[in-house]
C-alpha cells in the first residue's frame, strides 16, 4: 500500500518512536502550518510507504479516547 497516513499530536514525538524501532524515517516537512502541519514518511518491512501527520487538535479531542485506546495509547 501506498499513502495510509497516521494523525498525531507531537510529530517530534511520534518520529522518535517510530525510529527508536529501528525505523529510518524522512526528516520533518514542514511547508505550511495553515497547510495541513508538519510530516514525516516511513516505509514498513512489507514495503508500505506511511505518512505521519501532526494535527494539533488531536491532543484536545483525540478520535480515540484515551481510555479505549491499546498498546499504542499506552503510557
Amino acid at each position: 500500500m501506498r499513502g495510509p497516513q497516521l494523525v498525531v499530536s507531537d510529530i517530534n514525538a511520534a518520529r522518535e518512536e517510530v525510529m527508536s524501532q529501528g525505523v529510518e524515517c524522512s526528516e520533518i516537512i514542514v511547508f505550511d502550518d495553515r497547510d495541513g502541519g508538519p510530516f514525516f514518511g516511513f516505509s514498513d518491512p512489507d514495503g508500505n510507504t506511511w505518512a505521519v501527520q501532526q494535527i494539533k487538535a488531536r491532543a484536545e479531542q483525540p478520535l480515540i479516547p484515551h481510555e479505549a485506546r491499546g498498546r499504542f495509547g499506552e503510557g
